[in-house]
């Protein structure tokens, strides 16, 4: 057999590389139009040219690394060399239309009728109650579980998620569309992306508003399961601009023990009966903290988070859960610090298996109108 018949065609090198995805897009990088060209030559070596979707492509590295590999699979290939140009812009548009249709204005996807994602908004009456670290180890352990999950850190103020998530990139920008980055396999966007060091955001009303609506529409999500929203605490500009722009978003609540906290946090959850959004349930954080003989001290009191979910249940007229209460542990605090969420570091601690069990109650849950308020009624005589 001849050195010449041993090499491999042109779409057996493209077949190879329809295995290889865009690590931002989760996409062959065939279908993308990401393929430039191929060149196999007589003697084994193989020639790739693969179109990155911005100069400066953060992930140029990964996807020359998958593409070699993928190509110096194949039998009779001695060596692979990968070119890499960008895309213009022409491109780029038609990437776009691929990924989010021909409409000029971006939609929020998980406001159209047909979606599929749960959205779940993570509230609290007041900060200090720990609603950031529970967000972030619930989408971990989400995603833990093959859950396709995302985080939008609605705190515009006090945005802490990249770094509790372990999110160390930045967006990649193709056109009006928006690339998240990706930590412990969840999908996270922030304002916290765009600005520069630990600058604060001073904004007013209306651009928090539009701040919201951008991370929605023009962030490209893919097909995600479950969407988390870490508000701001209490019932301000967010929460209402979450209500308008994601009328199925279901809301969960996180106190404390404390009765002074559980009565700020009915409140937030309390803010369903004038959204008609649904409250999927109640998360008691720092319920105990257990002593070296196994006893628990009740730091911050007690029964605070059944109160909540007791008055919010009178309040809509259905049940709402308790969905768990998630003991003290000065680990859930460090691992938000280092960006390793302790259910992934630690999955065999009290607090980690309680989370554990919360993410599965909420991936899981079927989907319908049970407990949702309708806008609806009585027709007239």
């Amino acid at each position: 057999m001849t050195t010449t018949e041993q090499v491999p065609s042109v779409e057996a090198v493209r077949t190879a590389l329809a295995g290889v995805q865009d690590p931002e897009i989760h996409r062959p990088i065939t279908d993308l139009g990401m393929v430039k060209d191929i060149t196999v030559h007589e003697d084994g070596r193989v020639d790739v040219g693969v179109y990155l979707t911005v100069a400066g492509c953060p992930m140029r590295d990964r996807i020359t690394k998958d593409v070699t590999a993928a190509v110096s699979a194949l039998p009779g290939v001695r060596a692979v060399a990968v070119e890499l140009d960008v895309m213009n812009d022409e491109q780029r548009t038609t990437l776009r239309k691929s990924l989010r249709g021909d409409a000029e204005e971006p939609r929020i996807p998980f406001a159209e009728p047909g979606s599929l994602t749960r959205v779940y908004c993570v509230a609290s009456g007041k900060g200090g109650v720990g609603k950031s670290s529970v967000t972030v180890n619930l989408a971990v352990a989400m995603a833990a579980r093959g859950v396709k999950v995302g985080i939008v850190d609605a705190d515009i103020y006090g945005h802490s998620i990249p770094r509790m998530v372990g999110a160390t990139e930045k967006p990649t920008k193709v056109e009006k569309m928006i690339l998240p980055p990706q930590a412990n396999g969840v999908k996270v966007i922030s304002i916290g992306m765009f600005t520069p060091g630990n600058t604060p955001v001073v904004w007013r009303g209306p651009m928090l508003h539009r701040a919201l609506q951008q991370f929605l529409a023009d962030v490209f999500w893919g097909d995600l399961d479950v969407l988390l929203l870490d508000l701001p605490p209490g019932t301000g500009d967010i929460a209402i601009s979450v209500a308008q722009l994601i009328p199925n978003a279901e809301i969960l609540v996180v106190t404390t023990p404390q009765q002074a906290a559980a009565e700020v946090a009915e409140r937030a959850g309390a803010i369903a009966l004038q959204t008609r959004q649904r409250v999927a349930g109640v998360i008691e954080n720092m319920s105990w903290f257990e002593l070296p003989d196994g006893s628990r001290a009740d730091i911050f009191g007690s029964g605070g988070g059944q109160s909540v979910a007791d008055s919010l249940s009178r309040a809509v007229g259905s049940t709402v859960p308790l969905l768990g209460q998630v003991p003290l542990d000065t680990r859930l605090r460090e691992g938000g610090d280092a960006g390793k969420p302790l259910v992934l570091t630690q999955p065999d601690a009290a607090a980690s298996k309680v989370l554990s069990d919360i993410a599965t109650k909420l991936s899981v849950r079927a989907r319908g109108l049970a407990g949702r308020m309708l806008s609806v009624s009585p027709a007239g005589r």
